[in-house]
């Protein structure tokens, strides 16, 4: 297991983060159950499988079956017996927590509201890792960060993070935070997969000009890049993908890609999604891929993509059949820029 910086700071986490979404999900919990509904001994199995192989890093939010996920981890982390300075932990607000108006959002209010909720819920003093879970397109950023820097001033949150926000705002709010001398956006937890490429247009390049540390979710698009499907394959029951067919994916492109990795997959004689975590690993500007599983096995198979060195022909190769298709202004960009690059010194 390798550890890189958590953004600009001096707190290392795992290149593999353990997920939480499975944690949970009762029959009251409706989306929740179809995704995980593990219980807590069940829970309790991944964890110290996850910490077992290296992880540190664990990323759960309060609206994970509503509350649920956060519980059954916090109470796991002490049946298993684990030293609170030896674990990352990760949640987010932002999400619906309940039937009032001020249940959910990014204003200053929901955020006090919910930061002591995640606190006794996980059984411990302190998050290392407060996100705002979405955009709110009513609170002022200003907002927003002050709520999130009362936070860190206070102790209760070490470093604060960002998701599914566009590249634009995360420069605008990073901007705020260093004119106002607020704790800033360390990290942008956003999907991205060998399947769905787009932050690669404007967030990646912005993230390391910034230094802001990427966290992928769904790295296997839902489950899709995960081997079991492909044209004219049957339904997977009990799979995640075919009861909740999210995040949307262009299927006429990702078909060649799961078929090239199949191939790579058979040549190392690893599963597809293994390959599928590699090719995100061997990226620079991912710090921390996050995993979810429902079984021991499951999670055995992605733990070990940190074991997979893909060459550099597979890794170009799957770049190409995966590649973006051009868009403005990149295809300008790209054309003008050209002139501007510096070329070799000419010898006499």
């Amino acid at each position: 297991m390798k550890y890189n910086q958590l953004g600009r700071t001096g707190l290392f986490v795992s290149e593999i983060c353990l997920g939480t979404m499975t944690f949970g999900g009762d029959s009251d919990a409706g989306i929740w159950k179809m995704i995980g509904a593990l219980d807590q001994g069940e829970v309790d199995g991944i964890v110290g499988q996850a910490l077992a192989a290296g992880v540190n890093f664990i990323d759960t939010a309060d609206v994970y079956s509503f509350g649920q996920s956060e519980t059954l981890l916090g109470q796991s982390l002490k049946n298993l017996g684990v030293a609170r300075k030896d674990v990352v932990l990760a949640t987010k607000v932002f999400g619906e927590m309940g039937p009032g108006p001020n249940d959910k959002g990014a204003s200053r209010g929901h955020i006090m509201d919910s930061v002591q909720g995640s606190l006794d819920r996980l059984q411990t003093d302190h998050i290392d890792l407060y996100q705002i879970h979405g955009n709110d397109t009513v609170t002022p950023i200003e907002e927003t960060l002050r709520a999130l820097d009362d936070l860190t001033r206070q102790g209760l949150v070490r470093y604060v993070g960002v998701s599914n926000w566009t590249a634009w705002k995360i420069a605008k709010a990073l901007g705020i935070s260093a004119a106002k001398d607020y704790a800033r956006f360390e990290t942008l937890q956003a999907y991205y997969s060998i399947a769905g490429r787009d932050l690669e247009r404007e967030l990646v390049p912005m993230l390391t000009e910034e230094k802001v540390g990427l966290m992928v979710w769904s790295p296997l698009a839902g489950g899709l890049l995960s081997g079991k499907f492909g044209p004219g394959a049957p339904a997977v029951n009990g799979a995640r993908r075919t009861n909740f067919d999210f995040p949307p994916v262009n299927t006429d492109r990702a078909w060649p890609v799961v078929a090239a990795m199949r191939e790579i997959g058979e040549a190392h004689g690893v599963s597809v999604a293994r390959v599928a975590l590699a090719w995100l690993l061997s990226k620079q500007h991912v710090m921390s891929v996050i995993i979810g599983a429902k079984t021991l096995e499951q999670l055995e198979d992605n733990l070990a993509a940190v074991d997979l060195v893909l060459t550099p022909e597979q890794i170009a190769r799957l770049d190409e059949i995966s590649a973006l298709p051009s868009e403005y202004p990149g295809w300008m960009l790209e054309r003008q820029g050209g002139a501007r690059r510096p070329k070799p010194f000419a010898k006499t």
